[in-house]
């Protein structure tokens, strides 16, 4: 029982919707309704400014490093890898899907499992966030960015921990998910219409 209130617990602290209210509270709007409809920083940086979207980027990644770090002490559990890593997968899944918004809306993932793997593997997230950087810089695109970082991750992570590792399963799982989840970002980046990153407020899709 304990388990399955630290699974729910995880969830609910991934649901924290800190982008929508920056939204709310610094421009009065639904982020969901403006600029990409993507409840992220990079949303954030667009519709309202660079302090903003620093600020709902470390409260998405303090999501998940507090449901994989905080979250089991204070449900009484015994250290259990694979438990765990389903605390970080329901994180994710919190931010993706939050209970707060009634499940309309959320965020695409990225920044709640780099705080996952803050906690789980720092040396493989450092690999991952090195491509994530790269591509940024030459390209310009936060999201083809977020694909590469989600797939070295992985690959990382073999390197770093085995693939027999709980934390290689679900870094593969959250891979999957990322790039899932940026499928409309693939499809803008194809066709020559996705923002690449610059000053708040251009180029809006």
């Amino acid at each position: 029982m304990r388990y399955a209130i630290a699974i729910v617990l995880a969830y609910v602290v991934g649901s924290f919707p800190s982008a929508y209210l920056a939204g709310r509270v610094f421009r009065g709007v639904d982020l969901r309704k403006v600029g990409s409809g993507n409840l992220g920083a990079t949303n954030v940086y667009r519709e309202i400014g660079l302090a903003a979207a620093l600020v709902v980027l470390a409260l998405d990644a303090l999501k998940g490093w507090i449901s994989v770090t905080r979250v089991p002490v204070w449900c009484g559990l015994p250290p259990n890898d694979w438990w765990t890593v389903a605390m970080g997968v329901a994180a994710v899944a919190g931010h993706a899907k939050p209970v707060f918004l009634l499940w309309q809306g959320g965020g695409k993932g990225v920044a709640t499992a780099t705080g996952v793997f803050i906690a789980l593997s720092p040396a493989a997230l450092g690999i991952a966030a090195a491509g994530f950087a790269l591509t940024v810089a030459i390209t310009r695109y936060v999201s083809l960015g977020s694909i590469v970082g989600a797939v070295v991750l992985p690959v990382a992570v073999a390197m770093k921990r085995g693939m027999q590792s709980p934390v290689f399963v679900v870094s593969v799982l959250l891979s999957v998910f990322v790039v899932w989840r940026h499928r409309s970002n693939m499809r803008r980046v194809a066709t020559g219409i996705e923002p690449r990153l610059g000053r708040p407020g251009a180029s809006r899709q």
